[in-house]
């Protein structure tokens, strides 16, 4: 005979009418959410392989040229809080199609920036409408998803991150080598578009969204909950971390692999983000990681790896340099995505804002890193951009030991009130 606490059990997930794998439902909205995390991605970072390129054309350096990618970013950064907010009010499946729709539109815009300027400005124009899928998505997942699911879930919408971010650049590489950079952007906007319609038609409907209050007074008080949450608040700065290390190699590798010793042609330095597919398998094995070995030690794992590529790519050897950008992408996708799920599963409640104070770290840190990694490659080459990933990796270490710190301390702190209660 059952016992009483595995008929509870039953009843409570029968009664659970959120999505789980096998659950009719399921498997549209994974594959709703990947198509947008594609095209998100792909267009985000549409002009990172094309760097060089830009350069050439418009006489700019390469920390010029990198604001094609820290303006479109950074705008996200800003723009992704007060976007979830609209969530809220709107509904995530509303605002995420919004996103989708304005970015796809403003992507076949920009292959026609007359200078770097106006490229500059349609790309900060294109990263603020993204800001309305990152949020809302890891929201919708936190409302929709049964929570035994979440990480799983996260794991394959951040997979579509990668995927995206991989075929951007690829398809972008392969086609400035044969007709253009600007004919690269314009091959991204369609396939985007592609993605953007398949998004639409595939996401099932909300069935557990409730709308919330524009009221600003309402926001600022649920955006101080969060902030004053030590949790989230390393969760946030390793976010941002992790995404330093990311931005800035991803930016500059470009330029690294077109000069000697390497030489290689825009194709080819295109196709190099095919590791992105390293990035996928780790992301989506996020929760298997988790459950064997905890969230810090995921972390260490990720960590650990991540600084072991960029100590290997120092080296002159192009098979050196490629199974270091496998490892610094393993390392970045698993612990983007321990952290993300772990923002999704900390906040109760204002889930929308605790997931856009996390996506604004994230991106905040990716202009940093793009940014500073493009100074650092002009300062000091490629090692003084391994120099400043390697900082940002320590970051992530500290964070991650001051966190278990703190645990061993409440816990002791808490056998000793339950001793006192005892002893009472």
């Amino acid at each position: 005979m059952p016992s009483a606490s595995t008929k509870a059990a039953a009843t409570s997930t029968a009664a659970d009418t959120r999505l789980a794998p096998g659950a009719p439902g399921y498997r549209r909205m994974s594959f709703a959410l990947f198509a947008a995390g594609l095209a998100a991605f792909a267009l985000l970072y549409s002009t990172q392989a094309l760097l060089p390129a830009i350069s050439a054309e418009f006489g700019a350096t390469a920390s010029a040229a990198s604001w094609t990618v820290s303006a479109a970013t950074g705008a996200l950064a800003l723009l992704v809080l007060p976007m979830s907010a609209l969530s809220e009010r709107f509904g995530r499946r509303t605002l995420m199609t919004a996103s989708l729709a304005v970015a796809v539109a403003v992507g076949l815009l920009v292959p026609f920036a007359p200078n770097l300027e106006w490229l500059i400005a349609l790309r900060a124009v294109q990263g603020a409408a993204l800001a309305g899928l990152p949020a809302s998505a890891m929201a919708f997942l936190a409302e929709e998803v049964r929570p035994k699911a979440l990480i799983a879930a996260i794991g394959l919408f951040v997979a579509g991150n990668s995927i995206g971010g991989m075929s951007g650049r690829i398809v972008t590489g392969w086609v400035a080598q044969m007709w253009g950079w600007r004919a690269g952007l314009l091959a991204v906007g369609l396939t985007a578009a592609v993605c953007a319609v398949a998004f639409r038609l595939l996401l099932p409907r909300a069935r557990h969204f409730t709308p919330g209050s524009l009221n600003p007074r309402t926001l600022a008080r649920t955006v101080r909950t969060h902030l004053s949450d030590p949790l989230l608040m390393r969760l946030y700065a390793i976010g941002a971390l992790f995404m330093t290390v990311f931005g800035a190699v991803y930016t500059v590798i470009g330029y690294r692999l077109v000069e000697a010793p390497f030489s290689l042609p825009q194709g080819v330095i295109g196709s190099i983000f095919l590791v992105y597919l390293v990035g996928t398998v780790s992301s989506a094995a996020a929760g298997k990681l988790v459950a064997r070995t905890g969230r810090r030690g995921a972390l260490y794992l990720a960590v650990g790896t991540t600084a072991a590529g960029l100590l290997l790519s120092l080296s002159s050897s192009l098979g050196a340099v490629l199974l270091g950008l496998v490892l610094i992408t393993a390392g970045f996708f698993a612990g983007h995505a321990v952290a993300s799920s772990s923002v999704s599963r900390t906040a109760t409640t204002g889930r929308a804002q605790a997931s856009a104070l996390y996506q604004s770290a994230y991106y905040i840190g990716s202009s940093v890193g793009g940014t500073l990694g493009a100074v650092a490659f002009h300062a000091g080459g490629w090692p003084g951009t391994v120099l400043l990933g390697l900082a940002a990796v320590l970051g992530v270490v500290s964070i991650t030991l001051y966190g278990s710190h703190s645990a061993r301390v409440s816990a002791r702190a808490e056998a000793r009130r339950f001793q006192v209660r005892t002893a009472a």
